[in-house]
């Protein structure tokens, strides 16, 4: 009973916070280092929101969202401002995973801003940084890029690989080589069809003098291509043929999968060959 009397307590807490919070971001602080701080504080409280929340925490959470996409911070002029505020919308996303809890117009922009937020990944870290990092779990973790599909903003998916492809570097935590490597399988798996402008970027990275110049760039295109063999396969024949492009020209991988290998031979051919590049 006790315990059933301490949760409810720090729901009310939880609940009454973030009102508080969310009021005071409906009239920010003028201060920037003010106005952070109380981004960090809602992020805070909204990283303890549980998913599906109750109608009680939902209506506690409407001065955040009303604050979060007005003017006042969704189009502010600091760029740290920016990467917070996207980073609470993604734990807003996150309540309510793989649907779009806002307007399509709404939705693209906020993952204009998602991807222009992710820049900040090349960055020396910082808060900035650290800030895009969570973007990217956050993102990774519900699946959000989904919403991307169902909405039909396929260059923005595209957008998003070429991102992740020219980003990844050395100096990043394996981490997040995963995390961008799933959202790509995903996405490509969860695609109606794979576009020309999708297959670009993938065949850019995993063509032959790129494995020198970016090494993890050619390795992170070609785990998506091994993730999703069946269903990038008739599209990446297609395009070599249509494209007019040489085999020779490009990662092992791709001649393994246009010559109809099956996704277990791929596989083998991919631990194989990376084998012997160790």
């Amino acid at each position: 009973m006790a315990s059933s009397s301490s949760s409810a307590s720090t729901h009310r807490s939880l609940k009454d916070e973030l009102i508080d919070a969310g009021n005071g971001l409906l009239n920010p602080p003028s201060s920037i280092d003010k106005l952070l701080n109380l981004l960090d504080k809602v992020e805070d409280l909204l990283d303890k929101v549980e998913q599906c929340p109750s109608i009680e925490m939902q209506e506690a959470l409407v001065p955040s969202v009303r604050a979060l996409i007005s003017d006042n911070l969704f189009r502010h002029s600091n760029e740290s401002v920016k990467v917070s505020v996207v980073l609470c919308i993604h734990e807003l996303i996150r309540l309510t995973p793989l649907h779009a809890p806002f307007s399509r117009k709404l939705t693209k922009e906020i993952f204009q801003m998602t991807i222009i937020a992710l820049e900040k990944l090349s960055c020396a870290p910082g808060r900035c940084y650290f800030k895009a990092l969570r973007i990217l779990e956050i993102v990774t973790q519900v699946n959000s890029c989904i919403i991307l599909l169902n909405v039909g903003m396929d260059p923005l998916v595209v957008e998003l690989f070429q991102l992740f492809l020219s980003t990844i570097g050395s100096k990043h935590p394996p981490a997040i080589f995963t995390n961008m490597e799933n959202n790509m399988s995903w996405m490509i798996e969860k695609s109606d069809d794979i576009s020309m402008e999708l297959l670009r970027p993938l065949l850019a990275s995993v063509k032959k003098g790129n494995q020198d110049i970016s090494p993890l760039s050619w390795k992170l295109g070609e785990k998506a291509l091994i993730n999703c063999v069946a269903k990038v396969k008739p599209y990446l024949k297609e395009a070599m043929k249509s494209l007019k492009l040489d085999l020779d020209d490009y990662a092992e991988i791709v001649e393994s999968i246009c010559q109809d290998a099956s996704s277990a031979v791929v596989r083998f051919f991919y631990i194989y060959f990376s084998a012997l590049k160790v």
